[in-house]
């Protein structure tokens, strides 16, 4: 039996996703066994401390775009920078093409 609180099987599951891949909040909660909780998975990457190893920059919409903007002003501009970083494009409106750089896992592991 998993004894990890919902938090922590997010943060493990994020934590998975490898440098130059993307997941979407729905692809995270899905594949830490909490599907249609993507909105906790937003949640959860909210309450992470400052100085922290999970790679929450790697989460984003469904739409390929970011999603952190309101709770943070100029926060969307931070995690562009470590996702361009790290080699993940983005076209001309802000989007990432998930074909392209979706987490391989996030598309062929079981719902």
């Amino acid at each position: 039996m998993d004894t990890l609180s919902k938090h922590q099987r997010i943060y493990r599951t994020v934590r998975r996703i490898p440098a130059g891949c993307v997941a979407t909040y729905g692809d995270i909660a899905r594949l830490a066994d909490l599907p249609g909780h993507a909105r906790l998975v937003g949640y959860a990457l909210h309450a992470l401390p400052e100085f922290t190893d999970v790679p929450w920059q790697r989460v984003i919409n469904a739409k390929g775009t970011i999603s952190l903007g309101r709770a943070y002003p100029g926060g969307e501009l931070h995690q562009r920078h470590l996702l361009e970083t790290e080699g993940v494009e983005f076209d001309a409106n802000g989007r990432v093409d998930l074909k392209r750089f979706r987490w391989k896992a996030a598309t062929t592991l079981p719902a």
